[in-house]
């Protein structure tokens, strides 16, 4: 029996193979099969998504081999890189062209395109997710056809395919925004939640980057600002709180103690008192919780799915551990996420039906008719997103 599991090891499943391309022509192969006999396709990046959107009954693609930048352009300040990268295979290859990534997260193991499909995203106020760096994209469809997508176009399926889920096809290139290299410093802190709680509008706006983690049994914070500077990098690079380095070897860090997640956007202007509400609910019914509560900004997009289109906003993640319960707390801060109009991360755990999804995203209408257009048979719809399905 195969079985297949994400990096926590809480989304398992078991399909009839998992299959590991080295080309395109091999995915293409692959999924016109699949598409013949009335099967189900699902790719795996590296497993980061806490949600169940890879388990397939029948295959699951692995597309790891389709790794590395294919091609810079220090003009137009584009890169084309094959979808099965992991993140922390682009910084090196895109420093020595000149370039570096606008921003990124503080976990670098995702394959690029399912961190793309998920809308992943980092922290800062004037900074977008990954997804809004997408201006084009090589994918194949469910009748294993190549079909390149361009920014230009502005095409329907060019704004669905930017957060796929990765419903609409094989993603094997994604072109990139990037920008010229840069260097960044970090400087980190540790206070009282009270002590932080009347800088939290303030300091996402002071810094490139802010974000920071509240440790509930403490009640303490967390905190670091990271800025571009000038400075030579200092190497060896120095632990999270005190770095100088190119912004690749300073944005990610060290995530390896295994656990499940869920995060919420919500309004920035809603962000602390949404944060205050959690802190409370936590410290009334789940006061046994170490795991930390992060708090991040990201700014505002026009991806169809983004948990920031049309707005800036604030998101909140909760964590705990693979060894403990997690539905209960999860499904308690859930309910105050809605209730401040919050957005669920789309690779992070949630509990909310395809209605409720409805509401929350103007183009979802739009984005399944796109979807069920270019893949009428639905071969890249798993259980998890049949059931959100309108």
């Amino acid at each position: 029996m195969v079985t297949w599991n994400n990096w926590s090891g809480r989304v398992v499943g078991q399909p009839d193979r998992i299959s590991f391309a080295r080309s395109e022509s091999d995915i293409q192969a692959s999924v016109a099969q699949a598409s013949r006999s009335n099967e189900k396709v699902r790719v795996a990046g590296s497993g980061h998504s806490h949600y169940g959107l890879v388990p397939s009954e029948h295959t699951i693609l692995d597309i790891s081999g389709l790794s590395g930048v294919i091609s810079t352009d220090a003009e137009t300040l584009t890169a084309q890189v094959w979808a099965g990268t992991k993140i922390y295979s682009l910084g090196r290859p895109l420093h020595e062209a000149g370039l570096g990534l606008s921003n990124q997260g503080d976990i670098d193991r995702q394959a690029i395109a399912g961190a793309v499909s998920t809308g992943t995203h980092g922290t800062g106020l004037t900074l977008s997710n990954l997804s809004a760096s997408v201006v084009g994209a090589t994918i194949v469809t469910g009748s294993g056809d190549m079909l390149e997508l361009v920014q230009s176009d502005r095409s329907a399926l060019w704004q669905a395919c930017r957060l796929s889920l990765g419903a609409l096809g094989v993603i094997t290139r994604l072109d990139l925004a990037v920008r010229p290299a840069y260097r960044l410093i970090e400087t980190g802190r540790i206070c009282s939640y009270d002590e932080i709680r009347p800088e939290i509008d303030s300091l996402p706006a002071q810094h490139r980057h802010f974000e920071f983690f509240w440790f509930p049994a403490r009640d303490s914070v967390v905190a670091k600002s990271v800025d571009e500077t000038d400075s030579e990098p200092e190497y060896p690079v120095g632990k999270e709180g005190s770095r100088c380095a190119w912004s690749y070897e300073v944005l990610p860090n060290d995530r390896s103690v295994r656990h499940t997640e869920m995060e919420y956007s919500v309004p920035v202007k809603d962000g602390p008192a949404c944060l205050d509400a959690i802190r409370s609910l936590i410290h009334q019914r789940f006061s046994d919780l170490v795991w930390p509560v992060e708090y991040r900004t990201i700014a505002a997009d026009d991806v169809w799915l983004s948990t920031a289109n049309g707005g800036s906003v604030a998101t909140i993640s909760v964590h705990q551990g693979i060894d403990a319960d997690d539905e209960s707390l999860f499904r308690a801060c859930e309910e105050v996420f809605l209730s401040f109009g919050g957005r669920p991360h789309w690779g992070k755990v949630h509990y909310l039906s395809g209605d409720q999804l409805a509401c929350m995203h103007p183009q979802w209408h739009d984005w399944w008719t796109v979807r069920d257009e270019i893949d009428p048979k639905r071969t890249f719809v798993n259980d998890a997103l049949e059931q959100l399905a309108p």
